[in-house]
């Protein structure tokens, strides 16, 4: 029995997580779970799963909560400081790290210090940090097992093989809900059209990112960080069909790929699972009703985004944690209509160019750089819509 703890309970991830769990009621317990505010939502876990500990970060949420529950067989927590109480506790196996955006920054280290095996589904932190995250989890021999789909492809398919023979990694993008339209035509694109995901269901930041194809980019800077692979050996290619969620090209021209249905809930399973593999009923892909698979390359001119996360991996520094911090200032923007679909890519390319680059960033590098772009993309947005 595995006891799992889930920081982002609330979200797609999470509640996806929760779903695998409750089909192996022997395998896993839910030791604690953390929500943002969602409070509705995160009473409804509490009464299925019965966890020992929950945190709620808004304070006034968490008091509202307080209030419902007044069982004392429940320890509620509040604000980040109770956050890093339920990541300490030694009673916990695996952390399901599915905080979104730069919040998972400190939540991660925290879990890293405390030696905890991690199932990592936040890009942001990793963009952000990777090559700090990467170093301290090496250094306290801490395994951070990746839940995205993508990255768990490339995970599975490099597991047990000689990294020094590895030529290419290809991550696969479905290419969004506007893989066919040119650039004029996403001026004026509504945010329900943006949201409305071909392949995936997700949160509305992540599923912005995808259609912009910043979500492929973000992967191709994880990726680095993750596996320790120079950008240049890792390609992006618009595979419409979501099928083949990365392959592993090596030096002999032998190229391995991992394949399954489009459901998030199998590769969290795995996450939660490895090393060992669980029978499951989630759907199986059946080759005899695939008539093909197509593969495309992407239109870097339609979709800027993904430029600018190439020039942040190859310039290194601290320019990732800028290029992630001007796009969810931006995405969020759009997500308030106060920016245009075509205008995120602009704020973070401005944001980028007035950016002076740090090598060899510490965390308070990453820190400051992070706040001085998002008031930089905050000023570039509103002098846009003047």
């Amino acid at each position: 029995m595995k006891k799992i703890a889930i920081l982002g309970s609330t979200g797609s991830i999470g509640k996806n997580t929760l779903a695998v769990i409750r089909n192996f009621p022997k395998r896993f317990s839910v030791q604690a779970l953390c929500a943002k505010s969602n409070i509705g939502l995160l009473y409804q876990q509490i009464r299925e799963f019965h966890p020992k500990m929950v945190c709620v970060i808004e304070p006034l949420a968490g008091l509202k909560l307080k209030t419902k529950i007044k069982s004392c067989k429940v320890k509620i927590y509040i604000g980040k400081e109770g956050l890093d109480e339920i990541i300490k506790d030694k009673q916990i196996d695996k952390i399901v790290l599915a905080i979104t955006g730069k919040e998972a920054l400190f939540p991660l280290l925290k879990a890293i210090d405390y030696q905890k095996e991690i199932a990592l589904a936040n890009k942001e932190a990793l963009v952000a940090a990777g090559e700090i995250i990467m170093r301290r989890a090496k250094q306290k021999n801490v395994k951070i097992i990746p839940v995205d789909s993508e990255q768990s492809a490339i995970w599975q398919c490099l597991n047990g093989q000689d990294r020094s023979k590895l030529k290419n990694i290809y991550l696969t993008a479905s290419g969004g809900p506007f893989r066919n339209k040119k650039r004029k035509e996403l001026k004026d694109v509504s945010i329900r059209q943006v949201l409305k995901h071909p392949r995936w269901r997700m949160g509305k930041k992540i599923t912005v990112d995808s259609a912009t194809l910043m979500n492929k980019g973000l992967e191709v800077l994880e990726t680095m960080y993750l596996f320790g692979i120079s950008p240049e050996k890792i390609k992006v290619i618009i595979h419409p069909q979501a099928i083949i969620h990365s392959l592993v090209e090596f030096i002999d021209g032998i190229v391995l790929a991992q394949l399954s249905f489009t459901d998030m809930r199998i590769p969290i399973q795995y996450a939660l699972s490895y090393p060992e593999r669980l029978s499951t009923y989630f759907p199986r892909l059946d080759f005899f009703k695939i008539k093909e698979f197509n593969f495309e390359k992407p239109n870097f001119k339609q979709f800027p985004c993904l430029a600018l996360a190439y020039e942040a991996a190859y310039k290194g520094g601290t320019y990732p944690a800028v290029l992630n911090a001007a796009n969810e200032v931006s995405v969020e923007a759009f997500l308030k209509k106060r920016l245009d679909f075509i205008s995120i890519p602009k704020i973070i390319s401005k944001v980028l160019i007035s950016h002076k680059n740090i090598l060899n960033p510490n965390l308070e590098d990453i820190l400051r750089v992070d706040s001085w772009a998002r008031e930089e993309a905050e000023n570039f947005i509103k002098k846009e819509i003047n």
